[in-house]
């Protein structure tokens, strides 16, 4: 439990933005505005003055852009930051870019004035989250398109071939976008078809999913409502919409859906890992990655009484053990693993079982 105040400056262009996020953030408990900035230019030197514990962050904004001052700051001053984005094609691109750089958590920017003291409820449950993160700065994804990325893992073909009625699920929330990634780049082009819960808001997904597509062996794509699932192929679950498995004679494809929040999230991790324990069984491997809560911890349960096999990353490497030490606490982990040797893991386990 949080028992100190936490230190929060507002960066945004907007006045409006910058006054009603301070307002609305002060009544939360335990969570003090200590100051806002219009650009990076009077941020940085706020930082300096006020030594707040998270930032919120608009990337595009006037006479330096959000990418360039984060660049920056996790050079020189790192912390852990929060972006705040506009919906646009340009927006979730350069967010998902400030996630490679080393920011934490994506929200997005509404598209109404009156609407932002609505978002502030969700942006304190994420300050809360990142508050204490040691934060190390990544390299951006220029440089992971360049070949930087680790070569992926080297499992028997044919053992891999012979896993066409096999699945890999994931799950992911806070600095899980990164994590997602050096998990997914691992796997060979022929492995078994993956499915993903990553908590982001609706339009990221796209860009995020275009993102991993080209850094992958396998394909990568946005689930639609209807999609097959089948060796060489991932599934990355749309903002706002849930995804479960379903299950006609031999074929795997998903279902796409909205409905109640679950856990406080669309799509929502216990949803798709709920499904998986009703449809593949034995058949899966699940994965929980790094994020704050406990979605998929109870998905995890009923995989585990369904006969599969479940990893969850080790707390060192995550960025907020949440998820994960939830699902251990249940006791339906098979395996506790460092991010980097999940992958390894996963196939091994979905090749002998």
């Amino acid at each position: 439990m949080i028992t100190k105040l936490i230190k929060v400056l507002v960066v945004d262009d907007s006045a409006i933005v910058r006054k009603v996020f301070a307002q609305e953030l002060s009544k939360e408990k335990n969570i003090e505005v200590v100051g806002t900035a219009p650009d990076p230019y009077v941020a940085r030197d706020k930082i300096i003055s006020l030594k707040p514990d998270v930032i919120t962050l608009d990337i595009e904004m006037p006479r330096m852009d959000g990418i360039t001052f984060l660049k920056k700051l996790m050079q020189h001053y790192p912390l852990p930051v929060i972006i705040v984005s506009s919906l646009t094609p340009k927006g979730s691109k350069l967010a998902l870019e400030a996630l490679s750089i080393g920011a934490l958590e994506v929200i997005s920017k509404p598209s109404a004035a009156y609407s932002v003291g609505d978002m502030s409820i969700q942006l304190a449950e994420k300050i809360r989250a990142v508050y204490g993160v040691r934060v190390v700065a990544r390299k951006s994804s220029v440089e992971e398109g360049n070949g930087q990325q680790l070569a992926s893992i080297q499992i028997n073909s044919r053992a891999l071939a012979a896993t066409t009625n096999k699945l890999i699920v994931i799950g992911a929330s806070t600095g899980g976008t990164e994590a997602i990634r050096r998990v997914i780049t691992r796997f060979p082009a022929i492995s078994p078809g993956i499915l993903i819960v990553q908590h982001m808001p609706a339009q990221f997904t796209t860009t995020f999913a275009e993102r991993m597509n080209s850094l992958c062996e396998m394909e990568v794509k946005e689930a639609h409502n209807g999609d097959t699932i089948s060796n060489g192929k991932i599934l990355i679950a749309p903002g706002n919409y849930h995804m479960l498995l379903k299950r006609s004679g031999a074929r795997y494809y998903v279902e796409v859906k909205q409905g109640p929040m679950v856990n406080h999230q669309r799509p929502a991790v216990d949803v798709l890992f709920k499904s998986v324990a009703k449809y593949a069984g034995s058949n899966a491997v699940g994965i929980i990655l790094t994020g704050m809560g406990a979605d998929g911890a109870a998905g995890m349960v009923a995989m585990k009484e369904a006969g599969a096999i479940n990893i969850a990353q080790d707390e060192n490497s995550c960025v907020v053990y949440g998820m994960p030490r939830e699902a251990v606490r249940l006791g339906c982990v098979d395996h506790i693993e460092d991010i980097d040797k999940i992958p390894g893991l996963a196939l091994r386990c979905i090749t002998t079982s």
